[in-house]
């Protein structure tokens, strides 16, 4: 009887822990996002720079500061290979915990049989 409860002991701690790796996931899945939607605003901002004839404004806290293209396109282009960088960073995380999750999993379920 002894051996039944640690193992049901052991078993809700297993269930505890993947409930913190999904919550894990859940967390990364955001910041992936966020990620991606400033990946979205940086192509589109360099998009019109290259379409921009006149001249180009940053915005710096409430104004906007007139910039030189090609300054602005490096900076934007340096934000976006960080962004590239971090999203890469996350998913592999973001599988390490899958991985993680998924074979806990396995365990769980077959200690429930």
């Amino acid at each position: 009887m002894a051996d039944k409860e640690k193992t049901q002991r052991g078993t809700k701690e297993k269930i505890s822990e993947l409930q913190m790796l999904q919550q894990r996931l859940t967390m990364y899945n955001a910041q992936k996002q966020q990620f991606q939607m400033q990946m979205a605003e940086i192509e589109n901002a360099l998009e019109q720079i290259g379409k921009a004839k006149g001249a180009v404004y940053q915005q710096v806290g409430e104004i906007l500061v007139e910039k030189n293209h090609d300054e602005l396109k490096k900076e934007l282009g340096e934000k976006k290979e960080e962004n590239e960088l971090r999203i890469k960073t996350i998913e592999k995380q973001e599988n390490k915990i899958k991985e993680q999750a998924l074979a806990l999993q396995k365990e769980i379920q077959s200690e429930l049989k």
